[in-house]
């Protein structure tokens, strides 16, 4: 191709939403798409060790703020490629198609935005978002900027919770009343543990690590993985919580609760945290069911029969989870019918790696510019049930949600907590 042909194709891609040098690699018979991994640490590793199973991936530059990270990631890749401390850095490189962010979550948003302006496809990690606010600039920023923006939702890749989908949908155990799903994991007693405030390690940029989220003295037990337990920076029901979300309310059908009622507290641990150990949330829709989630980080037993979720219908029960579901007939109760209303059923199959088909859904949907498994609006939808669930405990209220326009109707000052100032020089755009 000519320079001046080469130019023109590229103008034309763009007008397409395509990232040109994608198409570039396309007409050069390459269909391997140029990622940068922002933030490879736990999770981060987990996706850069997926993306390196994918044929069509080339894993061109990675970033983090803490120096053994990076390393560890040159490590894994067995050859050399760029390395930043600064994200933005990596932004301006141009021979970069998309990237890969598994940062803490109060950096989501920032680093999403900053990525669409760049004119990079993006795959986020969940939670979307810290606020709800945050969510709705992600979705504008990705449609004004006609990027791809998968978030890191893998369910929405099985084929099990596709299959759920459509036998929910049609009536397999009638109506759907009440749906349920957990995190369970005893961390009682010690939990997190304690740790005085110190000095950040050398190799560690704190400050960086912070970003838009207030000035504080460094803590082990925040960075750099137990954020997690940490209000400012992620919770358990967002980490955890939102998969659970998402799932239901994909096979559902639902869009958003009309009402959220929350309750929990540390009860049990007496550890660094800020978040409760022991938490349960309902979720009201306008359709006429539930969804209720407990997090139990102080009790270890199996709540339900198996699998991951729970779904109650008139006609039956199921239970499903990543080996396959199974259908447990329901009979009448007082004053009907005792016989069974439907028959038995017990699907095994298993999705395999939801990491690698997630990641492949992503590589695809850059090259051929359609709406991935997870797009970003999805992921901010589900995200927002996560954080009702946190506002509502915040506020101790039930509080009612107005998913059109996004504001709580019937506390006031519960609707200041979907959002908070960022601390400079970060902005959301």
């Amino acid at each position: 191709m000519t320079e001046l042909t080469r130019r023109e194709a590229a103008l034309g891609m763009a007008a397409l939403g395509v990232a040109p040098k994608v198409a570039r690699a396309h007409a050069e018979g390459q269909e391997r798409v140029r990622l940068g991994f922002i933030g490879v640490g736990n999770r981060g590793a987990q996706l850069l060790a997926s993306a390196m199973r994918q044929p069509d991936a080339d894993v061109a530059a990675v970033c983090d703020v803490y120096e053994p990270y990076n390393a560890r990631a040159l490590q894994r890749i067995g050859r050399s490629v760029p390395v930043y401390r600064d994200f933005r850095k990596l932004l301006e490189n141009k021979d970069i198609d998309a990237v890969v962010i598994a940062t803490p979550d109060h950096w989501h948003a920032v680093q999403t935005i900053m990525a669409c302006e760049a004119g990079k496809d993006v795959y986020v990690e969940k939670p979307l978002t810290v606020t709800i606010v945050e969510g709705r600039k992600m979705i504008e920023a990705a449609r004004r900027t006609k990027r791809v923006v998968q978030v890191g939702l893998q369910r929405r890749s099985s084929g099990i919770y596709a299959e759920l989908g459509r036998v929910i949908g049609a009536g397999l155990i009638g109506k759907v009343t009440l749906a349920q799903a957990h995190r369970i994991n005893n961390m009682w007693p010690k939990g997190i543990g304690r740790a005085p405030d110190g000095p950040p390690p050398a190799d560690l940029d704190w400050n960086m690590w912070l970003g838009p989220r207030p000035r504080r003295p460094f803590n082990p037990n925040i960075a750099p993985y137990k954020f997690r337990w940490w209000q400012a920076y992620s919770s358990q029901v967002g980490n955890w919580g939102v998969h659970y979300f998402d799932a239901l309310r994909w096979v559902l059908g639902e869009r958003a609760p009309v009402s959220v009622s929350a309750h929990g507290g540390r009860f049990a641990l007496d550890d660094d945290r800020d978040i409760p150990d022991t938490m349960e949330v309902i979720f009201e829709f306008a359709s006429g069911r539930l969804l209720t989630f407990g997090q139990y980080e102080a009790s270890g037993v199996p709540a339900l029969r198996s699998g991951e979720v729970e779904l109650r219908g008139t006609l039956g029960t199921i239970y499903a989870g990543s080996s396959g579901y199974e259908v447990i007939p329901d009979q009448g109760g007082q004053f009907q019918d005792w016989k069974p209303r439907i028959e038995a059923r017990k699907v095994s199959r298993r999705d395999g790696n939801l990491d690698d088909r997630h990641m492949a859904n992503f590589l695809q949907c850059v090259k051929t510019r359609v709406r991935p498994a997870c797009d970003v609006e999805d992921g901010h939808l589900s995200t927002v049930f996560a954080h009702l669930a946190n506002i509502s405990l915040a506020t101790r209220s039930r509080i009612e949600w107005d998913q059109q326009h996004e504001r709580i109707t019937n506390n006031r000052a519960a609707n200041t907590l979907l959002h908070y100032r960022y601390r400079g020089p970060w902005k959301l755009e």
